[in-house]
């Protein structure tokens, strides 16, 4: 892989009052790539991702970022070196308009120039939430949701975007369209992103490489595909042999 890092997480350590979740983890996110972390429940992957985003204190090791050190930053520090999140919960405002929403997430801009001029290039990016600017949230599907919360965290053109867990509690058939939008922007805007999926066949089919994580520790990393083909990760997470 050319080029330097954009995200390194190195030796890791952290967790919950005196025990570790993560215990030695490391990982990898080059610009320009989709990278996905898969591993039963309990293995650490969402505290890798409240570690980095200072969400969680970080015992040992270190997270860089664009070369820089942001080990143990505050959320917001973290967010404006250029990182967004989308959490695995439902994030939105329903009783407030797609418009209102996206209005919420340039909370930090106070040039009101700039906010339209935002909010015009994540609706030029989703159509669908182009045609329903004065749809209230709550009337409005799971996927359409998600495709919003993706919307709006790219308000602030973040060089990372991280998802936890974006398929979760979505049908299967939207759930393929919130891949399909995961792929489009890369391939469009090149937007790199790191994602935690439980659904571990198709986060490694959209993705460019895949960490497996156990018991906090990494266990396989590879190519998306190298992994779907691995016989262990496929005899303990993707249902084959």
């Amino acid at each position: 892989m050319n080029g330097d890092p954009l995200l390194e997480v190195r030796d890791v350590y952290a967790g919950y009052l005196d025990f570790d979740i993560l215990r030695g983890t490391n990982l990898v996110v080059h610009p320009g790539e989709i990278v996905c972390v898969i591993g039963p429940n309990g293995a650490g992957k969402s505290t890798v991702f409240r570690a980095v985003y200072g969400l969680l204190k970080v015992r040992k090791g270190q997270v860089l970022f664009n070369g820089e050190e942001i080990t143990n930053l505050t959320p917001q520090q973290v967010l404006r070196s250029g990182i967004a999140i989308v959490p695995q919960l439902r994030s939105v405002f329903p009783q407030m308009t797609v418009y209102e929403n996206l209005e919420m997430g340039m909370f930090v801009e106070s040039n009101k120039a700039r906010v339209r001029e935002r909010i015009g290039v994540v609706l030029d990016l989703f159509p669908r939430l182009a045609e329903r600017t004065t749809q209230q949230v709550h009337t409005m599907s799971g996927g359409e949701q998600r495709m919003l919360e993706i919307g709006r965290a790219l308000l602030l053109e973040p060089k990372l975007l991280m998802m936890d867990e974006p398929s979760a509690g979505l049908a299967p058939s939207i759930t393929r369209q919130i891949f399909d939008h995961v792929r489009r922007l890369n391939d469009e805007i090149g937007l790199t992103i790191l994602m935690i999926e439980q659904n571990a066949r198709q986060g490694l089919e959209t993705s460019d490489r895949g960490y497996v994580l156990e018991l906090g520790q990494n266990s396989f990393e590879g190519t998306g595909q190298e992994l779907i083909e691995n016989p262990e990760v496929r005899r303990a997470f993707l249902g084959g042999r």
